[in-house]
């Protein structure tokens, strides 16, 4: 049997935006996707795919890339970077602001708990 790696950014973005909807355990009950673009195509400088909110307040933006998902995060987010850890998982700081990068389908799981992590400031 081979095992597939998803590494396609509209599918990477389609498994985020799942998890983010079907998890409402602790923090994440307090996170909601809205304004989708279901017909989003992946760009080399990102297109937005989704919005996300928290307490229905702007909380980040889902872009999609060829190859990964960057969810740009609004606030403070210094409680991102040591909740991610592990392969197709990092942070990026750019400007005032910090992204989320996502590689794989494989590491959507953490991100979601990254994200998690920074609604509460944990």
């Amino acid at each position: 049997m081979v095992e597939r790696r998803v590494t396609d950014g509209v599918r990477i973005a389609q498994l985020l935006s799942s998890e983010l909807d079907g998890r409402e355990d602790g923090a994440l009950d307090r996170l909601a996707v809205t304004n989708a673009d279901r017909s989003v195509e992946a760009s080399p400088e990102g297109e937005r795919a989704y919005d996300v909110e928290r307490d229905g307040e702007a909380f980040a933006r889902a872009f999609v890339h060829e190859d990964h998902v960057r969810i740009d995060i609004a606030d403070d987010t210094a409680a991102v970077a040591p909740h991610v850890a592990g392969d197709d998982l990092r942070v990026a700081t750019e400007g005032d602001g910090t992204a989320l990068i996502v590689e794989s389908g494989a590491a959507v799981k953490r991100a979601v708990d990254a994200l998690g992590a920074a609604v509460d400031g944990n």
